[in-house]
């Protein structure tokens, strides 16, 4: 039978104190042994997971060459260029300019400027149908009474919203064509203008980043007075620029590409990618203009895109998230 620990003379007393501090001792060594035996077996894990250098090398390569490979009509479109008019037609064909000459642009601008509408006003055309900012301020607008405002077929109508998405543009214009006729719309600008206007992509794009604005700080603006103008533009707009960039970007290339269809004849109203396609027409004398045609309308939308990219990055981090 075991002594109670007072009834130990000093002696036995501080030899089982020796014993159960070692005893404290080893159990403690043994719980840091197995931590550290499960904190080795983690890290192993995370290198054979994702942490070993040569993942990180394999990632490397694999959006290098996927980036070249989506750098390279660009490239191959600026090459083509600033190649003679005998070297476009070499075969195989060279992936470089042996005799790099801006002929081709001087050429283009030559044959533009030869018609009879002189090229400045294509390109008046072109700038004027871009710099509307018509549909920016119809989206916004009809976004914010769609995602913010509680009326009567509400629903209704997001619904028919998300339906326009599905129609491709070329099965609208009969009926485009019909309303623009009888508004006495054909061979003006606004055949131009107004198509580009009435989309419904910026809209649904608008629409879904509102959604994402909590309705406490709409309701927090009214106790303070503000009307629905300035909850629009003062409150809600600041924070839906990631969107508003990203519309501007899209419509900007629509706009920018535009060519009338059936609803301009006039050739005073014409824009530069008519002019690039009447060009074109003219067969394999002209392949230097018209590749020379393919990086001038390239600029632009490539310019805007990259000014703007890490907005339209954004939004598409943030698409479909909720608070």
């Amino acid at each position: 039978m075991k002594k109670r620990r007072k009834d130990l003379k000093p002696s036995e007393l501080a030899a089982l104190q020796a014993e159960e501090n070692a005893a404290a001792l080893e159990a403690l060594r043994k719980r840091r042994e197995k931590e550290h035996k499960k904190m080795m077996r983690s890290k192993g894990s995370n290198k054979r997971v994702g942490k070993s250098w040569k993942n990180d090398v394999g990632i490397f390569l694999l959006l290098t060459i996927t980036g070249l490979f989506m750098i390279f009509p660009i490239y191959l479109a600026v090459v083509n260029s600033i190649k003679p008019v005998q070297e476009v037609f070499l075969m195989p064909p060279k992936l470089y300019a042996m005799d790099p000459t801006f002929d081709n642009f001087k050429d283009l601008f030559k044959i533009a400027n030869n018609s009879w509408v002189p090229f400045s006003r294509n390109i008046f055309n072109s700038i004027y149908v871009v710099a509307t900012i018509f549909h920016v301020l119809f989206a916004s607008t009809a976004a914010f009474v769609l995602s913010k405002c509680k009326f009567p077929g509400n629903a209704l109508l997001n619904q028919i919203v998300v339906i326009a998405l599905l129609f491709n543009s070329t099965v609208l214009y009969i009926m485009q064509y019909i309303v623009m006729a009888t508004l006495g719309m054909i061979n003006t600008y606004s055949a131009l203008i107004l198509p580009i206007i009435a989309t419904s992509m910026g809209l649904y794009l608008m629409r879904q980043s509102m959604t994402s604005i909590p309705d406490a700080m709409i309701e927090a603006a009214k106790v303070d007075g503000a009307g629905l103008m300035h909850i629009c533009w003062g409150i809600v707009m600041p924070n839906c620029k990631p969107a508003l960039m990203t519309i501007i970007i899209f419509e900007f290339q629509t706009a920018w590409n535009t060519v009338g269809g059936g609803l301009v004849y006039d050739e005073a109203l014409k824009t530069i990618p008519v002019v690039v396609q009447q060009i074109a027409a003219a067969g394999i004398a002209r392949q230097g203009a018209i590749a020379a045609s393919a990086v001038v309308l390239m600029i632009p939308p490539l310019l805007v895109f990259v000014l703007a990219q890490r907005n339209v990055m954004e939004t598409m981090a943030h698409a479909g998230m909720k608070d």
